[in-house]
């Protein structure tokens, strides 16, 4: 048995060769960007006015101003400004020539003859400057960045249509055990639902990666050997659920060694999720996930979305925040890791939630995130900080 750290860092370790693809520009939020993106234009790439108002000389106000022409956005200004002149502007237009400020209209008095007073005691120039947010040739996306709609933005705006991104790579789900059925049956005395797939399939697509579902294989070698291979010639990264303990018909590990994939680890110093297996081979990898759902659940969050994540090009980088406890917890046992499920108060503190062991999925319904108590440590007193690995 292996110490949690040491299973991450094997799995961090593992060789991953992430595979270039392009995407339509309206899909590739969500997706991982495969090189670095530099500006073809300036932005702003002319001064313009930032405001509905006047442009003018700031040595001229408070006027009067004579009105020379009006400036909607997407014209050249025809006039120059010279002394005593304005020209009226509406937002995003370009700035004539000559002026230095734009006055808001609100600011403004027309006189009778049409000519413009500034009522107010002093003004910004209220001009976004060319190329003050972006310069020619600026890098504005980095390789390896989890494309956001503000991203797509940024695409659009230096005219990339085509976007160079990583392929997401496939995960194959297989359940193990003749006591499940599928959620549309009603189970048999002596069957469950089968809860792990679907609940895999749900973080497999939030991780952004497509998936294959293979079905359940019986608890018998041969069942497991024909769905595994077959499932391995579709998929990237199999998980697999239930047979990977210590019973009689825990087959999975023998297996999938007989596969040709090599084992790593089997075994570790966690709770829930002590006998979590990982394996390599065929240029293929393989979790073989408890088949209790909330060791699927968060051993799938712990190991399985970080080499995901590389093997999409991109460092997963959980979200963390450090929070105090709402009051004391103590545990019994403290020979292994233990992760948590805690929900934030409305005073910012966590409470741990009610938690009957690595079946009881119903614990995470209300969960805002994981926290870890290492080995060794029994208590955790109230107003402790510990960080929070928000789901």
């Amino acid at each position: 048995m292996i110490t949690f750290e040491e299973a991450l860092e094997i799995t961090g370790s593992v060789t991953v060769v992430p595979v270039r693809e392009t995407v339509d520009l309206v899909q590739s939020a969500g997706r991982i960007l495969a090189e670095d993106i530099f500006s073809d234009v300036e932005m702003p790439p002319f001064d313009k006015a930032a405001v509905d108002g006047f442009a003018c000389r700031r040595e001229d106000l408070p006027g009067p101003l004579e009105v020379v022409e009006v400036i909607p956005a997407g014209i050249v200004p025809e006039s120059v400004i010279g002394k005593g002149h304005c020209s009226r502007i509406m937002t995003g237009a370009m700035v004539p020539q000559g002026a230095d400020t734009v006055v808001m209209i609100e600011h403004t008095k027309t006189m009778g003859d049409g000519s413009v007073i500034y009522t107010a005691a002093g003004t910004s120039s209220n001009i976004a400057y060319r190329a003050e947010d972006v310069k020619l040739g600026a890098k504005v996306l980095e390789k390896s960045t989890l494309l956001k709609p503000q991203h797509t933005a940024i695409l659009a705006a230096v005219g990339i249509t085509n976007v160079p991104v990583f392929r997401k790579p496939v995960a194959g789900i297989i359940s193990t055990g003749d006591e499940l059925t599928e959620p549309g049956n009603k189970p048999r005395p002596g069957q469950i639902r089968n809860s792990n797939s679907w609940q895999l399939i749900a973080q497999v697509e939030n991780a952004g990666m497509d998936w294959h579902y293979a079905g359940i294989a019986a608890d018998t070698p041969q069942s497991l050997r024909a769905m595994i291979s077959e499932t391995l010639e579709k998929c990237d990264i199999l998980l697999l659920t239930g047979g990977v303990s210590m019973g009689d018909y825990d087959h999975v590990p023998a297996v999938i060694k007989e596969l040709g994939i090599e084992i790593l680890f089997k075994s570790i110093a966690v709770q829930p999720g002590r006998p979590t297996v990982f394996g390599a081979g065929r240029d293929k990898y393989l979790f073989g996930l408890p088949g209790n759902p909330v060791s699927a659940f968060v051993q799938f969050e712990m190991l399985v979305r970080p080499l995901a994540n590389r093997m999409m090009g991109h460092l997963y980088n959980p979200r963390v925040i450090a929070l105090p406890t709402a009051s004391d917890f103590i545990r019994k046992k403290a020979v292994r890791k233990s992760f948590i499920p805690v929900k934030i108060n409305s005073g910012n503190s966590i409470e741990p939630l009610e938690y009957h062991g690595s079946a009881h999925i119903h614990s995470y319904a209300e969960a805002d995130g994981i926290i870890a108590i290492e080995i060794g440590e029994t208590k955790i007193p109230k107003g402790a900080l510990k960080n929070v690995r928000l789901l």
